[in-house]
């Protein structure tokens, strides 16, 4: 049977969110969303998370101004992972200051990391923490 009924919180309080920029594919984070934040999601089309370390509504770019515009959303066969496809509004969807989260890659020979973006702002400069 294939559910028809959007995603269920009721499995998870908190779903995993993979946010991907809409016209180039590239994968930019990984959040998560509780039911309220998508309802807001939906409502504004702008892209909102939960907070896992804040525990509270993450309305991405609500510090930084690099929000998310959504474009589309879909959900998985156990209705438990969310995928958004974004308009990525600012350059960045790292909070470390990258287009990316995934910015280091691991080689699976060597082990060793390599930073793969390139810092599109300063954190320090644009949370002022």
């Amino acid at each position: 049977m294939i559910d028809v009924n959007g995603p269920d919180f009721s499995k998870s309080e908190l779903i995993p969110v993979i946010a991907q920029d809409e016209a180039t594919g590239d994968v930019l984070m990984l959040a998560y969303m509780n039911a309220e934040a998508f309802d807001e999601t939906l409502k504004t089309r702008r892209v909102c998370y939960y907070s896992r370390s804040r525990k509270k509504l993450w309305r991405k770019g609500e510090e930084s101004g690099n929000v998310q515009e959504l474009k589309s959303i879909f959900y998985d066969c156990d209705a438990d992972t969310l995928l958004v496809k974004v308009n990525q509004i600012g350059g960045a969807a790292c909070h470390a200051g990258y287009r990316s989260c995934f910015f280091r890659q691991i080689d699976p020979q060597t082990h060793s990391v390599s930073v793969v973006g390139e810092r599109v702002f300063d954190p320090e400069t644009v949370y002022k923490k």
